[in-house]
């Protein structure tokens, strides 16, 4: 069987009639390492290879994660990541079947919950490698990140207040702004018209928490569909729904954040409860902090972890990165070993704000550069240090897969509402067992960074 030839349906013949059982896998293909920031005991794959795919296929947990780290890069970049991964899986999931591993896959295109990736480039580019299919959902609710649906339009709670996202700093980023915060205005916005806003189907509060069984097997062409969540019993009843449609015949794509794969997978509470993380650190040493994440939330969690914990803070000037990288290295790296001689930690931070640039390309090719260095300064850690916090997504996934040079990683759990802690394999050449904490840039309150350096120096 090859899926040169054949197309994908080819590959699951009860897709699109009859009503048989399979097997399913949530596969979140996921644009920066967050999404795990519900669930726990899944892996997370920094490498797509067919091999590396086929074991996370046959892993016991109901679903994985690929780590296309799409989000920090240009929309050509991730239509070509994503379509690997795609091409990939297939071949995946063809060797499965050859070895009489049926798989019904629900595919999610895991993104930010505050409406910031390459939509609809990443779900185009899985329709047109994994399709059919008969919908598209859009689902950005969040609720540990106070990320709520109501009456197709999405809020961020501020102070106990909802504010559309369209209102906040995130709908004003430089390469993913957007102008409502209304989804099926901004799939029309998103999509340049292509989908307007009249052909998108709302599932409102009341559907989610009904009965949809009929509505879901009337979809077909992938429908364009968003739905509303403001807790999640919302999602569970939701999913349990177009679970049981996806294992009798339906063929459905998500477009998500974090929270609708807590429903999808259905886990049990996690084995180590998250004020007892602590006891994966190494030898009670004192931890690092490394913080790429420069919005306005990350600034206020930094300022608290500077005046109420006994961390050195240790600045990356990346005006001085400009000019000589390997001096700036070298004095990072002495201050974070004496910090350790001292029996503190130490947060590393990059210059605070967001540049300006005079295009897009600009920008990303200064990420890129900040990326890179960050990852020098994972690589010249010193080896003892007890355990790490990665703050921001792009950063943490560059700490996994290039800093760690980790193939795959798996969750443990939840160390504080959305922040995942992964450890390295006890035989990794330099940090063994470190646990690594991926906290992303627009989690938590003020406190929280601090709170969780805290929970983990215990």
């Amino acid at each position: 069987m090859s899926d040169k030839v054949l197309p994908f349906s080819a590959l699951f013949p009860h897709v699109g009639g009859g009503r048989n059982q399979v097997q399913t896998k949530i596969i979140a293909i996921d644009d920066d390492p967050t999404g795990s920031q519900t669930v726990h005991s899944c892996l997370l794959l920094t490498r797509w290879d067919v091999a590396t795919l086929l074991e996370a296929l046959y892993d016991q947990s109901p679903l994985f994660f690929v780590l296309s780290n799409t989000r920090g890069m240009d929309a050509t970049s991730a239509a070509a990541v994503t379509r690997e991964i795609c091409v990939n899986l297939r071949a995946a999931l063809s060797q499965a079947a050859d070895q009489g591993m049926n798989i019904q896959p629900v595919i999610v295109s895991r993104s930010d919950s505050t409406l910031r990736g390459h939509y609809p480039v990443e779900t185009d580019v899985i329709a047109a490698e994994l399709g059919p299919f008969d919908a598209h959902f859009l689902v950005p609710a969040f609720f540990e990140g106070g990320r709520v649906t109501r009456d197709g339009t999405h809020y961020l709670m501020v102070d106990g207040k909802p504010v559309a996202v369209h209102e906040t700093e995130f709908a004003r980023d430089s390469v993913f702004g957007f102008k409502t915060a209304f989804l099926p205005d901004y799939v029309q916005e998103k999509t340049a018209g292509r989908i307007p806003a009249s052909a998108v189907q709302r599932f409102t509060l009341a559907d989610a928490r009904g009965d949809i069984g009929d509505r879901l097997w009337q979809l077909r062409d992938n429908a364009c569909c968003v739905v509303d969540a403001e807790q999640q019993s919302d999602l569970d009843s939701f999913t349990r729904q177009v679970l049981s449609a996806a294992q009798t015949g339906k063929r459905f794509l998500f477009r998500s954040a974090a929270s609708l794969l807590t429903s999808l997978a259905g886990l049990a509470a996690q084995p180590v409860a998250p004020q007892d993380m602590s006891r994966f650190v190494r030898n009670g040493r004192p931890g690092v902090i490394l913080m790429g994440s420069h919005v306005d939330k990350s600034t206020r969690q930094l300022h608290y972890v500077k005046e109420f914990t006994n961390v050195m803070p240790v600045h990356i000037d990346l005006d001085r990165m400009l000019e000589n990288e390997d001096a700036l290295l070298a004095d990072i790296t002495q201050k974070v070993r004496q910090a350790g001689e001292y029996g503190r930690g130490a947060a590393l931070y990059t210059s605070r704000g967001e540049r300006g640039f005079p295009s897009k390309e600009k920008r990303l090719a200064f990420g890129d550069q900040v990326a890179a260095f960050l990852v020098r300064i994972v690589q010249n850690l010193p080896e003892d240090i007890g355990f790490l916090i990665s703050k921001g997504g792009i950063t943490s996934n560059d700490t996994l897969s290039k800093g760690l040079a980790l193939r795959t990683a798996r969750v443990l759990g939840q160390v504080h509402p959305g922040c995942s802690v992964v450890r390295c394999p006890d035989d990794h050449p330099r940090f063994p067992s470190l646990p690594v904490v991926i906290f992303p840039g627009n989690v938590g309150s003020d406190t929280a960074l601090g709170d969780v350096y805290q929970i983990m120096s215990r």
